[in-house]
């Protein structure tokens, strides 16, 4: 069988006061640990015997994962962290509530930057302190990788190449992967292996903390997917 595992880290506490979050690390509130290990109850429950596991360099998705192992026994031993499964950038929104940025340039700007699929937010400067460029996690990244802001179509552009080069391979030789990341990391994978529209890829919202199951056949089409969490599933659009 070839199965992966795609789940949102669960609540961070930007989460929680509403900002904009992106390469900003902030942490999993008390929610999100219940959602992590939820998570990880609902995985338990395939009883699947996991290879591998990916995750980002951001403490909230690395969290997550952590406790989706717990609860599993810690049978997953290998595990990569890798910054090109990173939330998306937000730019010179990172920090800022998302109901004042409203009022300051208007729902119908804040909606465009934040749900369509090409057109990034006003960048950050790389002078500002909060630039990722200034965060010990990403000193081993060249500073020309780092991104003043970004698109969606941006983060598929670095999500799903690295998806293609070194998730999809671990799956060709039956491997059962779980994939601990973010909203838009994680949309841009849905768009490509789901074949999701530019236009329709803006409808998607995948909830935090519930993880999502895709079964492959042998031809590594997708037979069949579903929310582990049937109460707090949202629809995957898949052609529109």
């Amino acid at each position: 069988m070839y199965c992966l595992i795609l789940v949102r880290h669960g609540q961070s506490q930007w989460n929680l006061e509403n900002k904009f979050t992106g390469w900003y690390d902030a942490d999993l509130t008390e929610k999100g640990l219940e959602e992590a290990e939820k998570s990880g109850e609902l995985i338990k429950q395939l009883n699947i015997e996991f290879d591998t596991a990916f995750t980002s360099l951001q403490k909230r998705a690395i969290k997550t994962l952590h406790e989706i192992n717990k609860k599993l026994g810690s049978t997953i031993t290998q595990i990569t962290k890798a910054w090109e499964l990173n939330e998306r950038h937000y730019g010179a929104l990172q920090g800022l509530n998302k109901n004042e940025t409203k009022k300051k340039y208007g729902e119908a700007q804040v909606k465009i930057w934040r749900r369509s699929y090409d057109i990034p937010p006003p960048p950050m400067s790389r002078n500002d302190q909060n630039h990722p460029v200034f965060f010990d996690i990403y000193k081993n990244i060249d500073p020309k990788k780092i991104p003043d802001s970004e698109s969606l179509k941006d983060t598929f552009n670095r999500a799903v190449p690295y998806f293609k080069k070194f998730i999809f391979p671990e799956l060709k030789v039956k491997k059962k992967i779980i994939i601990s990341a973010h909203g838009n990391s994680l949309r841009a994978i849905c768009k490509d292996i789901f074949n999701i529209s530019d236009l329709a890829i803006v409808k998607l919202e995948i909830p935090t903390g519930n993880p999502i199951k895709i079964i492959f056949g042998e031809d590594l089409k997708i037979e069949n997917y579903e929310y582990l969490d049937k109460e707090r599933a949202e629809k995957i659009f898949t052609n529109i």
